[in-house]
């Protein structure tokens, strides 16, 4: 398979943006360029995609790959990527997961259960931007699986910045990535989640 040279993403909100903005410059090789489309919220995202998809179909080349990010929230996980790889085949392009990793032209990738998750993987980029949170939050039971924290990732998170004296008036979420996602170690990060979107970034522009 030709090596990308150019990545679309696909992202309902602009959280996801800001950091992909932040992490991509040093998780891509060079001369690779990307780009990053931003709907209106999730259900915005999966109501276009299907329309979105067949616009790219007679115009994608083989160095050019498309990345379609989702949070699960409280979705089935399987049925929700079900719902993406069908949107993919109905507008006529290959999926990874379908294709059998050879050829493809988009992936499809779900934060589980939200972006929130990945800073949970890599506790130390969160530290790394907000010194005052506590080191031991990794060792918690209820912290210790990123992708299975219950009762909502961002509100998770959200309540430990705050007792540490950040965002006292509510999480800014795009503040928060723009400040995680440069301290981030793709490769430390703990999130299974997390390690299938670099791993299929990595797959792409091997």
């Amino acid at each position: 398979m030709t090596a990308a040279r150019r990545l679309e993403f696909l992202v309902e909100e602009p959280s996801m943006e800001a950091f992909l903005q932040g992490l991509l410059p040093r998780l891509l090789p060079e001369g690779c360029s990307f780009e990053i489309r931003v709907f209106r919220g999730k259900h915005d995202l999966m109501r276009r995609l299907e329309s979105r998809l067949r616009g790219y179909r007679n115009r994608l080349s083989d160095e050019y790959r498309l990345v379609v990010m989702v949070d699960r929230d409280h979705d089935d996980c399987r049925a929700l990527k079900a719902r993406l790889e069908n949107a993919a085949a109905d507008s006529g392009l290959r999926t990874r997961s379908q294709s059998g990793g050879d050829r493809w032209q988009v992936v499809n990738r779900i934060a589980v259960e939200e972006l929130e998750a990945w800073y949970f993987g890599d506790w130390e980029a969160v530290r790394s931007a907000f010194p005052g949170v506590s080191s031991t939050v990794p060792n918690q039971a209820r912290y210790r699986s990123p992708d299975a924290i219950r009762g909502g990732t961002w509100e998770a998170f959200e309540r430990i910045v705050k007792r540490h004296g950040y965002f006292r008036t509510g999480l800014r979420k795009i503040e928060a990535a723009r400040n995680i996602a440069p301290k981030m170690d793709p490769e430390r990060n703990r999130s299974p989640s997390f390690a299938a979107f670099r791993d299929a970034l990595a797959e792409a522009t091997a």
